[in-house]
C-alpha cells in the first residue's frame, strides 16, 4: 500500500512546496524518515515515507539524516529523488602539525586510508593554545595573531585532497580553552581568585563560557572551517574547567552551566546551519555515568543530545579509575569500558548518534601497557556491536599501524 502512496504523497508536495522531494537510502532504495533538509534558516524533517517540503525562496539546501554523508542540492535541478550515502566514520586523529602539505605525518595516513579501513580524518583547525591550522576569514582571530603558527598555509589544496579520496573530514575545534583568545581579551578570560586571568596546569587560559563574545569568536572559526568544506564540526573543551574557586561572569551553578553550553551550540547550530555541517561535541567518559549533576563542567547526556547531531565521548580505558566496571585495571578489559558506557545511555540517545574517541596511547594509569592490535580491535568490536555512528581513533602522536586496521 505505501508504495502507491508515495507518489501520490510526492505529487501533493511538489504541487504545493517551494521545494520537496522523497529522500531514499543511496544503498538500499529504501525511504529515510526524519532526514533533515534546512536552508540558511529552517529545518524540516522528512516523513515516514521519506517525504519532505520546505517553503523558502532559497536556492540552495543541505539534507542531513545520522549516519549518512550530507547532501547539498540546488532547487533549480527540479530533482523529485535524494538519494544519501550511508557512512559508519572511522577516523583517525591528524595532528595540527601533522596536517601541513608536506607533513610525513599525513602521507603515512593517506596510505593507510588508501589501504584499509579508514574513511575519515579529525584534523585542528584550532587547538588547545588558540593557533588556527591555516589563515582563516576571521579577522579578530587573525588581528590576534592566531594563524602565526599555521601549518597549513593552503587549506583549498588540502581539502580537494581529501574529497578526491572521498576522506571524510572532521574539524577539531578546541572551544573554551584558548590562550590567545584569554591573553587578548583578558576582560572576559577566566580568572582565579587574586583577579589575575587563571591558568591550567599547561599554562593555558581559558575565556568564560558565560561571555556571548567567547561564543561568537568560536563559532566564527567553526564557519569558516564549514565555509572550507569540512563535513563535521567538532567542539572538544566545550564545557568548564574542571576546578573550584574560579571567577565568571556569572553565578557558577549547575543550571547556569548547562545553560551555557547550550546556548553555545544553539548559536552554533544557527550560524552553521546554511553550511550542512554536523556537529559533534566531545565529553569525559565518565559523564556517561553521571546519574545526577553536570560533573561541575556544564555537560550531561541529556542536554549534550538535545543540541547536537553526534555525541563523542573520550572513553579511553585508562581514564576510568580502579574498580569502574568492576574490574581492578579498566584499561586491561577495552571491550567491556567501551560497550557497557555506550549501552549504558542508549535509553537517552541512540548509538547511532554515538561516535566514541578510542585509545590508541600507552595505559598511563593502571598497567603502564602498550595498546596494541587486540586492545585497539576490541574498542572497536563494542563500538560496531552496538551499532555507533562509528569511532574516532586518538593518538597524540597521530601515528598508527596500518596493520591494525581491516583493509
Amino acid at each position: 500500500m505505501i508504495r502507491f502512496l508515495i507518489p501520490f504523497i510526492l505529487l501533493q508536495t511538489l504541487l504545493f512546496a517551494s521545494f520537496g522531494g522523497i529522500i531514499l537510502d543511496k544503498k538500499t532504495s529504501q525511504p529515510i524518515s526524519g532526514a533533515m533538509i534546512s536552508d540558511s534558516k529552517i529545518t524540516v524533517k522528512s516523513d515516514l515515507n521519506g517525504v519532505f517540503y520546505i517553503k523558502s525562496k532559497e536556492k540552495t539546501f543541505h539534507i542531513k539524516s545520522y549516519g549518512y554523508r550530507a547532501l547539498k542540492v540546488g532547487a533549480e535541478k527540479n530533482l523529485s529523488k535524494f538519494n544519501l550515502e550511508p557512512i559508519t566514520v572511522k577516523a583517525l586523529y591528524l595532528t595540527f602539525w601533522g596536517a601541513s602539505g608536506n607533513s610525513k605525518t599525513m602521507k603515512k595516513i593517506l596510505k593507510i586510508i588508501d589501504e584499509r579501513e579508514i574513511n575519515a580524518l579529525v584534523v585542528d583547525v584550532k587547538n588547545e593554545y588558540g593557533s588556527t591550522l591555516y589563515k582563516t576569514s576571521f579577522k579578530q582571530a587573525n588581528d590576534f595573531g592566531a594563524h602565526k603558527k599555521r601549518t597549513n598555509r593552503d587549506i583549498k589544496k588540502f581539502m580537494d585532497l581529501m574529497k578526491s579520496k572521498n576522506i571524510y573530514t572532521i574539524a577539531r575545534i578546541v572551544t573554551f580553552k584558548d590562550e590567545i583568545q584569554a591573553s587578548s581579551n583578558p576582560e572576559y578570560a577566566i580568572k582565579s581568585d587574586d583577579g589575575e586571568i587563571w591558568r591550567n596546569h599547561d599554562d593555558m587560559a581559558w575565556v568564560d563560557p558565560y561571555d556571548k563574545r567567547s561564543h561568537n569568536y568560536t563559532i566564527s572559526i567553526a564557519e569558516d572551517a564549514a565555509r572550507v568544506g569540512f563535513d563535521e564540526i567538532n567542539f572538544d573543551y566545550i564545557r568548564f574547567p574542571a576546578k573550584t574557586g574560579l571567577k565568571f561572569s556569572k553565578e557558577n551553578t549547575q543550571k547556569n552551566r548547562i545553560k551555557a553550553i547550550t546556548q553555545f551550540l544553539d548559536s552554533a547550530g544557527k550560524r552553521l546551519r546554511k553550511y550542512g555541517v554536523y556537529i559533534s561535541v566531545d565529553t569525559y567518559g565518565n559523564i556517561l555515568w553521571t546519574k545526577d549533576g553536570d560533573n561541575n563542567i556544564g555537560q550531561t547526556v541529556d542536554s549534550l543530545s538535545k543540541h547536537a547531531d553526534y555525541l563523542a565521548p573520550m572513553l579511553y580505558p585508562s581514564g576510568f579509575a580502579s574498580g569502574s566496571f568492576g574490574k581492578k585495571n579498566p584499561s586491561s578489559h577495552p571491550f567491556i569500558v567501551i560497550y557497557r558506557s555506550i549501552k549504558h545511555i542508549q535509553n537517552i540517545i541512540e548509538p547511532k548518534r554515538v561516535r566514541p574517541w578510542l585509545q590508541y596511547f600507552k595505559d598511563y594509569a593502571h598497567t603502564k601497557m602498550y595498546y596494541r592490535k587486540f586492545e585497539v580491535n576490541e574498542q572497536i568490536r563494542a563500538a560496531q556491536k552496538l551499532g555507533t555512528n562509528g569511532w574516532m581513533m586518538w593518538s597524540p602522536s597521530s601515528k598508527y599501524h596500518s596493520n591494525y586496521f581491516k583493509k
